[in-house]
């Protein structure tokens, strides 16, 4: 059984709880970098490996949401849209608040980008100098 495609105030209605639910998921994804971070600073092996299951899980999610947000806002605004196009054809009220949501929303990405690479950093840093306490420096006490 095939799915009848959905119309555009469908399509429309859609993308803005696809918005609305990537709000969520980002401050979600936000906290559970948050936990990664203070288990990585205590060397939490056990719970750094469920945090990057659960992250993963849930980045999958938003991406799968992603992709359904393309061709949602492909059926409200044609085969080329960007979300620009999208706010467009809303009312003011609704376009007002569809913009600021989805500013919100990069913001969220952007912060998430950045706890993501601070976390990285920090890992990278640990096994580093786990690496050096376990194989040695050899530059440390070669003369200069």
């Amino acid at each position: 059984m095939t799915h009848a495609a959905p119309t555009r105030q469908e399509a429309l209605q859609q993308l803005l709880q696809g918005v609305a639910d990537d709000h969520h998921a980002y401050a979600a994804l936000q906290d559970l970098m948050e936990q990664q971070f203070a288990a990585a600073l205590r060397r939490q092996a056990p719970r750094l490996e469920q945090l990057a299951e659960e992250i993963s899980s849930l980045v999958d999610t938003m991406e799968e949401r992603r992709r359904v947000r393309v061709g949602l806002a492909q059926v409200v605004a044609g085969p080329e849209a960007r979300m620009a196009d999208v706010y467009a054809l809303l009312k003011p009220d609704a376009r007002t608040r569809l913009e600021a949501d989805w500013l919100a929303l990069e913001s969220m990405a952007t912060e998430c980008k950045r706890l993501g690479k601070r976390n990285t950093d920090l890992m990278v840093e640990q096994y580093s100098i786990m690496q050096r306490v376990l194989h040695g420096d050899h530059q440390i006490y070669e003369p200069v």
